[in-house]
């Protein structure tokens, strides 16, 4: 007997599309579990950049990410708190140099074949939304419902200017623009679950809409698709609200 798996709702796209931003608050409205996979990248980065590992040792990079000591650790309206290897680096990671190296690291295929069972892993009940580049076209080909989050480079660097300024960051938009088009072009190219909608994802261009409507563009599609029995969702989310038990 198949056992049948819990379901999953992924959100791909690229830097700056608002997904990471939109799954937090769908999962925590259906209190569904939720994966960040740039996350492990970025503490990947990191841990490289701690043992002094360079970002082209395939090898050495694959061995770290085989045995990463990270932690995520769950907190009442937050994100989870990141430990690696004993230390709370949640902040860290988010740093734009981490972020481009987390890029780097994340084209190489046998890390990403190390990683891989660590995301899947994340499937639990009663159900997950998971973030990222590959979610619907590699780690979960057999989500229930997989959405494709666009946005013009720079409507995307305008919004990571804002969020550096408001954190006392200081930074161009002009660079912000530049690093952003290379970030989509290592991810495009890559030759190892390069970043692309899947054949079955819904796209949507967040361009011009807030973070809040494109929760309620996601929650309007679970209930036209059908595809996700009542019992996925806790007693305390007011169905009616996702129109998921009609």
């Amino acid at each position: 007997m198949i056992q049948k798996k819990e379901p999953v709702i992924t959100v791909d796209g690229a830097s700056g599309t608002g997904k990471g931003t939109v799954s937090q608050l769908l999962a925590k409205r259906l209190r569904w579990k939720f994966l960040d996979s740039g996350a492990l990248y970025r503490v990947l980065a990191l841990a490289a950049q701690k043992h002094s590992v360079v970002l082209d040792n395939e090898k050495v990079l694959e061995v770290l990410a085989e045995h990463l000591d990270v932690q995520f650790l769950a907190r009442e309206n937050e994100l989870p708190m990141i430990i690696l290897e004993g230390e709370n680096v949640t902040e860290i990671i988010r740093s734009e140099k981490i972020g481009n190296s987390a890029s780097i690291v994340a084209a190489l295929p046998a890390v990403r074949a190390a990683l891989l069972s660590r995301q899947r892993a994340f499937r639990e009940s009663p159900g997950l939304v998971a973030d990222g580049r590959d979610m619907g076209t590699v780690i979960f080909p057999d989500a229930e419902l997989k959405i494709f989050l666009t946005a013009s480079p720079e409507e995307r660097a305008l919004r990571r200017y804002n969020q550096l300024k408001e954190r006392g960051i200081s930074v161009t938009l002009s660079d912000l623009i530049k690093e952003l088009r290379e970030r989509d072009k290592r991810d495009q190219e890559r030759a190892v679950a390069p970043l692309k909608p899947a054949e079955d994802a819904i796209r949507i261009d967040t361009d011009r809409l807030t973070v809040d409507q494109v929760v309620e563009r996601i929650l309007s599609e679970i209930k036209r698709k059908k595809a996700f029995p009542a019992t996925s969702f806790p007693m305390m989310l007011e169905f009616a609200e996702v129109g998921v038990a009609e």
